[in-house]
Protein backbone atom coordinates (compact mmCIF):
# COMPACT_ATOMS: atom_id res chain seq x y z
CA UNK A 1 0.00 0.00 0.00
CA UNK A 2 1.51 3.30 -1.61
CA UNK A 3 0.62 6.06 0.58
CA UNK A 4 1.13 10.14 -0.32
CA UNK A 5 2.80 12.24 2.10
CA UNK A 6 -0.72 13.85 2.19
CA UNK A 7 -2.85 11.03 3.05
CA UNK A 8 -0.18 9.71 5.19
CA UNK A 9 -1.25 13.12 7.36
CA UNK A 10 -4.29 12.23 7.57
CA UNK A 11 -3.96 8.52 8.92
CA UNK A 12 -2.20 6.63 11.30
CA UNK A 13 -0.07 3.99 10.00
CA UNK A 14 0.49 1.33 11.90
CA UNK A 15 3.82 -1.11 12.57
CA UNK A 16 2.50 -3.42 9.91
CA UNK A 17 0.84 -1.05 7.48
CA UNK A 18 -2.40 -1.04 8.50
CA UNK A 19 -4.51 2.41 8.46
CA UNK A 20 -6.41 3.85 11.06
CA UNK A 21 -7.78 7.04 13.02
CA UNK A 22 -5.21 9.01 14.28
CA UNK A 23 -5.78 8.63 18.45
CA UNK A 24 -7.11 12.37 18.61
CA UNK A 25 -9.38 11.81 16.55
CA UNK A 26 -11.23 9.50 18.56
CA UNK A 27 -10.85 11.69 21.89
CA UNK A 28 -12.26 14.94 19.97
CA UNK A 29 -15.10 12.91 18.96
CA UNK A 30 -15.41 11.28 22.50
CA UNK A 31 -15.58 15.13 23.95
CA UNK A 32 -17.91 16.41 21.39
CA UNK A 33 -20.71 13.78 22.19
CA UNK A 34 -20.11 14.85 26.13
CA UNK A 35 -20.76 18.13 25.70
CA UNK A 36 -23.76 18.03 23.49
CA UNK A 37 -25.34 15.18 25.79
CA UNK A 38 -24.45 17.63 28.87
CA UNK A 39 -26.12 20.36 26.86
CA UNK A 40 -28.85 18.47 26.25
CA UNK A 41 -29.44 17.54 29.77
CA UNK A 42 -29.06 21.39 31.17
CA UNK A 43 -31.31 22.01 28.20
CA UNK A 44 -34.12 19.48 29.49
CA UNK A 45 -33.68 20.28 33.11
CA UNK A 46 -34.50 24.22 32.03
CA UNK A 47 -36.97 23.31 29.86
CA UNK A 48 -39.28 21.21 32.41
CA UNK A 49 -38.52 23.59 35.26
CA UNK A 50 -40.14 26.66 32.89
CA UNK A 51 -43.14 24.63 32.27
CA UNK A 52 -43.81 23.88 36.01
CA UNK A 53 -46.37 26.39 36.92
CA UNK A 54 -45.76 29.55 39.12
CA UNK A 55 -48.78 31.13 40.64
CA UNK A 56 -48.33 35.05 41.16
CA UNK A 57 -51.08 37.16 41.91
CA UNK A 58 -53.25 38.35 39.12
CA UNK A 59 -55.08 42.31 40.06
CA UNK A 60 -51.78 44.13 39.94
CA UNK A 61 -51.29 43.67 35.93
CA UNK A 62 -54.33 45.18 35.23
CA UNK A 63 -55.21 47.17 37.84
CA UNK A 64 -58.85 46.78 38.38
CA UNK A 65 -59.34 43.11 40.21
CA UNK A 66 -61.10 41.09 37.20
CA UNK A 67 -64.25 38.85 38.94
CA UNK A 68 -66.08 35.91 37.10
CA UNK A 69 -69.59 35.08 38.68
CA UNK A 70 -71.08 31.30 38.29
CA UNK A 71 -72.82 32.70 35.37
CA UNK A 72 -69.75 33.39 33.51
CA UNK A 73 -68.68 29.58 34.56
CA UNK A 74 -71.79 27.89 34.05
CA UNK A 75 -71.06 26.42 37.38
CA UNK A 76 -71.79 28.21 40.89
CA UNK A 77 -68.46 29.46 43.01
CA UNK A 78 -67.17 27.41 45.96
CA UNK A 79 -68.05 28.60 49.25
CA UNK A 80 -64.32 29.80 50.14
CA UNK A 81 -62.45 29.79 46.78
CA UNK A 82 -62.63 28.25 42.93
CA UNK A 83 -60.17 26.73 40.92
CA UNK A 84 -60.94 28.16 37.58
CA UNK A 85 -58.99 25.66 34.52
CA UNK A 86 -58.97 26.80 31.08
CA UNK A 87 -57.89 23.63 28.74
CA UNK A 88 -57.81 22.07 25.55
CA UNK A 89 -58.32 18.51 24.31
CA UNK A 90 -55.22 18.45 22.75
CA UNK A 91 -53.09 19.68 25.81
CA UNK A 92 -51.86 16.77 27.69
CA UNK A 93 -50.54 18.53 30.92
CA UNK A 94 -54.18 19.57 31.29
CA UNK A 95 -54.80 16.19 31.90
CA UNK A 96 -52.09 16.16 34.94
CA UNK A 97 -53.40 19.68 35.94
CA UNK A 98 -57.32 18.74 36.02
CA UNK A 99 -56.37 15.52 38.58
CA UNK A 100 -54.39 17.78 41.01
CA UNK A 101 -56.87 20.76 40.74
CA UNK A 102 -59.57 18.49 41.61
CA UNK A 103 -57.56 16.59 44.33
CA UNK A 104 -57.76 19.75 45.93
CA UNK A 105 -61.08 20.64 45.68
CA UNK A 106 -61.85 17.47 46.70
CA UNK A 107 -60.15 17.41 50.26
CA UNK A 108 -60.77 21.52 50.88
CA UNK A 109 -64.40 22.54 52.46
CA UNK A 110 -65.64 24.97 50.48
CA UNK A 111 -63.24 24.73 47.22
CA UNK A 112 -64.63 23.83 43.68
CA UNK A 113 -62.77 22.93 40.28
CA UNK A 114 -64.65 24.58 37.43
CA UNK A 115 -62.32 23.02 33.76
CA UNK A 116 -63.58 25.67 30.64
CA UNK A 117 -62.42 24.49 27.28
CA UNK A 118 -60.81 27.68 26.01
CA UNK A 119 -61.68 26.60 22.64
CA UNK A 120 -65.18 27.35 23.17
CA UNK A 121 -65.23 30.04 25.31
CA UNK A 122 -63.06 32.54 23.32
CA UNK A 123 -64.69 35.43 25.48
CA UNK A 124 -62.98 34.60 28.30
CA UNK A 125 -59.64 33.80 27.16
CA UNK A 126 -59.80 36.90 25.91
CA UNK A 127 -61.07 38.38 28.95
CA UNK A 128 -58.25 36.91 31.55
CA UNK A 129 -55.41 37.16 28.10
CA UNK A 130 -55.10 33.20 28.51
CA UNK A 131 -52.21 32.51 26.19
CA UNK A 132 -51.31 28.94 27.09
CA UNK A 133 -52.92 25.92 28.54
CA UNK A 134 -53.57 25.09 31.43
CA UNK A 135 -54.17 28.13 32.77
CA UNK A 136 -55.40 27.90 36.39
CA UNK A 137 -57.35 31.42 37.91
CA UNK A 138 -57.49 30.91 42.08
CA UNK A 139 -61.26 32.74 42.64
CA UNK A 140 -61.76 34.45 46.16
CA UNK A 141 -65.39 33.20 47.29
CA UNK A 142 -66.72 36.88 45.47
CA UNK A 143 -64.63 35.37 42.06
CA UNK A 144 -62.31 38.03 42.71
CA UNK A 145 -59.21 36.45 40.73
CA UNK A 146 -56.48 36.55 43.44
CA UNK A 147 -53.85 34.35 41.51
CA UNK A 148 -52.98 32.47 38.22
CA UNK A 149 -50.79 30.21 36.61
CA UNK A 150 -49.76 28.71 33.26
CA UNK A 151 -48.53 25.29 33.01
CA UNK A 152 -48.51 22.13 34.99
CA UNK A 153 -49.13 22.89 38.92
CA UNK A 154 -47.92 21.33 41.66
CA UNK A 155 -49.73 20.20 44.54
CA UNK A 156 -47.82 22.01 47.33
CA UNK A 157 -48.55 25.30 45.19
CA UNK A 158 -52.32 25.02 44.45
CA UNK A 159 -52.49 24.47 48.04
CA UNK A 160 -50.49 27.55 49.14
CA UNK A 161 -52.22 29.81 46.59
CA UNK A 162 -56.04 28.15 48.18
CA UNK A 163 -54.23 28.66 51.43
CA UNK A 164 -53.82 32.47 50.67
CA UNK A 165 -57.62 32.66 49.79
CA UNK A 166 -59.06 30.84 52.20
CA UNK A 167 -56.37 31.70 55.58
CA UNK A 168 -56.22 28.14 55.50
Amino acid sequence: MTLTLKEAGRRHIDLFGNGAEPPGAVAHVVTGLVVVVVALGVAAILGVRARRARFRSDPARSGAVPVLTGEDLGASLGERATLVQFSTAFCAPCRGARQVLARVADTTEGVSHVEIDATNRMDLVRRFNVTSTPTILVLGPTGAVTRRASGMPRLADVIEAVGGVTGI
